[in-house]
């Protein structure tokens, strides 16, 4: 295999993009973030990077909660917008024809539509040049009650979310393994009878 070597970028990919709903509950907003991950297990935290010029970046600093809303593929298109559009000059829920709620656990919204919310509080803001990166507290996860089968187990594969991939907005795909398989033993193998 032949490789070039590049400057330094930010490749990694795919991505989650999500839906982040801040600001007040009679003027709340939505940004569409690239680059949101998982940080902690315990105290389950996430982090977000915002550009400090972006409308919600105020939002989120000065209020210090937001809620990220997983999208699915029928969020795919608020997602581009909300990405590319700003709310000092748009009420993007409005625009969108999406439903704000109110969040359980902070003083926002949260985006009826996505079938998972994530409600948290920052805990820390780090300036790191082009954007800060808001770290922050998960405290309550809101889940769409048709993504749990009958023994109430998350099954999020229901959900139909996507991934962002160099510039492409992608649907999820098949299953190849779940998580330790390939260090699972397997079960012997039973003698056939006959």
């Amino acid at each position: 295999m032949s490789k070039q070597v590049w400057k330094g970028s930010t490749l990694l990919n795919p991505e989650p993009p999500v839906l982040v709903s801040c600001g007040t509950k009679e003027k709340p907003n939505l940004i569409t973030v690239g680059w949101c991950g998982t940080i902690c297990t315990q105290p389950s935290m996430l982090s977000i990077s915002v550009r400090p010029e972006r409308y919600s970046y105020d939002l989120i600093r000065d209020s210090g909660e937001f809620v990220v809303n997983l999208p699915t593929e029928a969020l795919t298109r608020a997602v581009d917008w909300c990405g590319v559009k700003s709310g000092r000059e748009v009420d993007k829920f409005a625009a969108m024809g999406l439903h704000a709620a109110p969040a359980a656990r902070v003083d926002t919204v949260l985006l009826e539509e996505s079938p998972l919310n994530l409600e948290c509080k920052v805990t820390q803001r780090i300036p790191l040049g082009s954007h800060d990166l808001f770290l922050a507290e998960v405290v309550a996860v809101d889940v769409d009650e048709r993504l749990l089968d009958e023994k109430g187990k998350l099954c999020l594969d229901k959900a139909n979310l996507i991934v962002y991939s160099h510039g492409e907005y992608l649907a999820l795909g098949k299953r190849l393994g779940t998580f330790g398989y390939s260090v699972r033993k397997k079960a012997p193998r039973r003698p056939r009878k006959g």
